[in-house]
């Protein structure tokens, strides 16, 4: 077999390791975050490999289905929750 050939194939092995190493679950912590905003409340969860990143994604989709705008979605996402449960 040419060296060319067996460089392309190496490499797309590597690509479809890499692949397959980053498409497992490897954030390791879970939260639920409950947000009430302008009368409208929504519970997420999120996923994440800090407790911080996890906290952040639940409250940014929580307030995303109750706030409309940016201003809005600011003012939501820097208000404190209203439930927090971390399940992971």
């Amino acid at each position: 077999m040419k060296k060319p050939v067996l460089f392309g194939i190496l490499f797309c092995l590597i690509v479809l390791g890499v692949l397959i190493y980053s498409s497992m679950n490897l954030s390791n912590k879970r939260v639920e975050v409950c947000m009430q905003f302008h009368g409208a409340a929504a519970c997420r969860i999120a996923s994440g490999t800090t407790e911080e990143f996890a906290l952040r994604t639940a409250t940014t989709n929580a307030c995303a289905q109750i706030s409309s705008g940016v201003t809005d979605s600011i003012a939501c996402e820097n208000s404190q929750p209203v439930k927090v449960t971390w399940l992971k």
